[in-house]
């Protein structure tokens, strides 16, 4: 049997033992939190959006990088872009953007500015949709591919709500642009698409 010595050991523990499992729960209790503001009841993403990402964007799906990069963006498939332009300011009569700094993308894609939020804007949203819709018209089977840069929740947040719009063959490229550029594929300057007021 276990001694005195032992017994008062273990006693001594006993509060550090308590502690480290109220500072985890403490931890998951904090975790909770924090996702109930990044994410709407949705399930978008709405703050904190570059980050590592857990979870699929279903109903849509990912892409591998290996399989992205045997696409020929603006031939085979629809690449669209929905990284922010930061700084730039969008005329929202005529739909025409000013920016404040270049963007480079994959060659090919279509850049939808700020359309990757949690609570895009509806004029650009609009203007997305009908960009693919357009496409499938010409090509109902084409694959849409959407993007930002790597751990970037606005390319899963526009790949989930365009799928959730009804549209199939929808998917999300989780690395991006500099997974794309990483391995070895050129990128070339961007221009914003024009969508003017409804």
């Amino acid at each position: 049997m276990p001694g005195i010595k032992t017994f008062l050991a273990c006693a001594a523990l006993l509060p550090m033992m308590v502690a480290a499992g109220a500072s985890s729960h403490e931890e998951v209790a904090h975790s909770s939190a924090m996702e109930a503001v990044d994410f709407d009841p949705a399930g978008y993403r709405i703050a904190r959006y570059r980050g590592p990402i857990d979870r699929a964007p279903t109903p849509a799906t990912r892409i591998s990088l290996e399989r992205a990069l045997r696409l020929k963006p603006g031939e085979n498939a629809l690449f669209i872009d929905v990284l922010p332009a930061e700084g730039g300011v969008r005329d929202p009569i005529t739909g025409h953007w000013q920016l404040a700094d270049s963007h480079l993308t994959i060659p090919g894609a279509l850049w939808h500015p700020e359309t990757g939020r949690g609570h895009p804007e509806a004029a650009l949203w609009l203007g997305l949709r009908t960009t693919v819709a357009e496409a499938r018209k010409q090509s109902p089977a084409i694959p849409v591919v959407l993007f930002c840069r790597t751990d970037c929740w606005m390319g899963w947040n526009a790949a989930r709500r365009l799928s959730r719009d009804g549209f199939g063959n929808v998917h999300w490229l989780a690395e991006g642009i500099e997974g794309w550029h990483d391995a070895g594929k050129p990128l070339v300057p961007a221009a914003p698409a024009v969508v003017p007021a409804n």
